[in-house]
């Protein structure tokens, strides 16, 4: 590979795992709020708005998986869990920090908003090392059984077995310290599923024309090509 395929490379890998990091940190800050959601008609979904950016980390572990191979995705997996725990860190001091006379926010309705948010990282830290890590092996499991072959497969495979272990271990840590009352657990469990079936479902497109473009644009000629630098 040239200097400026291998620069290009690098700048698309690291605008994946930007994407990523603020989509899993994105999650973690606005889980609170809670809204419906009807398509078609058809079923409504009670859904916290934390899990709108959350699937987009599936996806991209999916892409990085398929074009830099099963030790990136990893190493992307590990940085998330970094970038959450720096997040983490970052609230606690905010929220301990006391808020002047003149403070649009006051400490009452930060808290209110952010105290959560140290019980809703741990539960998603929890959740997500296990549902990522799981992602990923999936993938490569299934990429490794169909020889490369059907990449719709591996990508809703891995996606719908780490989804749920996901949604479940939050659900259930959430409903343990009481954020979530356990009256909820059941509807939000299929609700949270459901919803992450239907983004996985609707993503393959999306994840096949990237992986096409991905390797198209640095001659990736067969599935177990990777991009390596």
């Amino acid at each position: 590979m040239d200097k400026k395929k291998k620069y290009q490379a690098e700048m698309a890998f690291l605008t994946l795992v930007a994407i990523f990091i603020a989509s899993l940190v994105a999650s973690n800050l606005i889980f609170q709020k809670f809204f419906t959601w009807t398509p078609f008609g058809i079923y409504t979904f009670e859904l916290s708005v934390g899990i709108l950016p959350y699937p987009i980390t599936f996806i991209v572990t999916d892409i990085i998986s398929e074009i830099y191979g099963k030790r990136r995705a990893n190493q992307v997996v590990a940085m998330g869990f970094v970038a959450s725990l720096f997040t983490l860190a970052i609230i606690i001091v905010a929220n301990y920090a006391p808020a002047t006379s003149w403070s649009p926010i006051d400490n009452s309705t930060f808290t209110k908003v952010f105290g959560f948010t140290f019980i809703a990282v741990g539960a998603s830290m929890a959740a997500y090392l296990s549902a990522q890590f799981i992602d990923v092996q999936l993938f490569h499991f299934w990429k490794k059984l169909t020889n490369g072959k059907h990449l719709w497969l591996r990508n809703n495979g891995s996606t719908f077995a780490s989804q749920f272990i996901d949604t479940l271990m939050i659900l259930l840590i959430l409903c343990y310290f009481e954020v979530i009352e356990w009256k909820y657990f059941y509807g939000l469990l299929i609700n949270g599923f459901l919803f992450k079936l239907l983004v996985a479902l609707l993503d393959t497109p999306f994840v096949y024309f990237f992986v096409w473009l991905f390797r198209k644009n640095f001659h990736l000629k067969n599935a177990n090509d990777h991009l390596d630098f």
